[in-house]
């Protein structure tokens, strides 16, 4: 299934040279980043990485899902944080890659049960979850 965007609100706009080894930047000037493979794949390590920028990206914007149904909830998501753990490795027997997610949720003033409730809506809400869904792996972890 596609999702349709209904109305674009905001548009986005980054320029790769070199691609895993080389430079990103936005064109507002906003992110611009040396782009380096991990030791983990070989590379030097020496700048960030697509799948840092992906984790970044997701955390927040699953952090911004979460707060929008805490509020709608009545509970106080204030002291809450996300962590995106992005995973990438072989796919169709090396034919390919591919990326899984994890993401982890901590929610300090919110009873379990109402946490895990909190977390199961923001991922119907959140843009990156909307997008993802079907398409990778993406767990959630109430921490």
């Amino acid at each position: 299934m596609t999702i349709a965007v209904e109305k674009v609100l905001y548009t986005a706009r980054a320029t790769a040279h070199g691609g895993r080894d080389g430079h990103t930047a936005s064109d507002d000037g906003k992110l611009d980043v040396t782009v380096a493979p991990p030791k983990e794949m070989g590379g030097n390590g020496e700048g960030t990485n697509p799948e840092q920028l992906f984790a970044a990206g997701f955390a927040s914007c699953f952090h911004s899902a979460l707060k929008v149904v805490g509020r709608r909830a009545r509970q106080n998501v204030d002291h809450s944080t996300v962590t995106a753990e992005v995973g990438i490795g072989p796919i169709n027997g090396g034919v390919g890659y591919g990326l899984e997610v994890e993401l982890v949720v901590s929610l300090p003033d919110v009873d379990r049960a109402i946490a895990e409730e909190l977390v199961a809506k923001a991922h119907e809400v959140c843009p990156y979850s909307n997008a993802t869904r079907g398409n990778i792996k993406v767990g959630l972890v109430v921490a």
